[in-house]
Order: C-alpha cells, then sequence, then structure tokens
C-alpha cells in the first residue's frame, strides 16, 4: 500500500504543479485552490508512505515523478518545446527511479 500511496502522491505533485503555473502568481482562484488541495494531498501520502519505505527511496520516486510528470504535462498541454536533450534527461530520471524501485523491493 505504500508504493501505491508514493505514487499517487507522485501524481498529486504533477497536479499542483502544474496548477500552480496556471494560478499565475496566485492571483487565480480555482487554480490557487487546486493548487493547496492537491499539495496537501501530495504530502499526506508522502508522509504515509514514509511510514514504511525509506526516506531517500521516498522523497526520490516522489519527486521523480513529480519532474517528469510536470516534464511531460509542460510539452503536452504548455506547447513547452520537447528536444532531444530534455527527453534525454527525463528518460535519465525514470531510470533512476527504475533502479531506486528494484533496489527498494
Amino acid at each position: 500500500m505504500a508504493w501505491v500511496s508514493l505514487i499517487v502522491a507522485g501524481l498529486f505533485e504533477v497536479v499542483w504543479a502544474f496548477s500552480m503555473k496556471q494560478s499565475e502568481g496566485f492571483t487565480r482562484l480555482v487554480p490557487t485552490v487546486i493548487t493547496f488541495v492537491t499539495v496537501i494531498a501530495s504530502f499526506a501520502l508522502l508522509s504515509f508512505s514514509m511510514k514504511s519505505l525509506p526516506l531517500g527511496t521516498a522523497y526520490t520516486i516522489w519527486t521523480g515523478i513529480g519532474a517528469v510528470g510536470a516534464f511531460a504535462a509542460g510539452i503536452f498541454f504548455m506547447g513547452e518545446p520537447a528536444t532531444l536533450l530534455r527527453i534525454v534527461a527525463a528518460v535519465l530520471i525514470v531510470s533512476g527511479l527504475l533502479m531506486m524501485k528494484l533496489v527498494s523491493a
């Protein structure tokens, strides 16, 4: 259950990062509310997962999901560039996440 909570926490991190960008510096109400609600949910689920997962593993996976997810959201929803080097960097992050999962199993 800790791994499921951690993955969902990472997905909430993507949502809050995306909605924070949409809030335009917390000047738009709906994206601002979404940001704060999903930040709280993300942290709560991360905290729950840390009860049984090592700190380094949980935090690395959480930030990795958030980083790669925000990267993908930027490309697919905001028209950010998908250059070869950016994609290689994201692949390296995902590789590190998979390695972290394998050694933590």
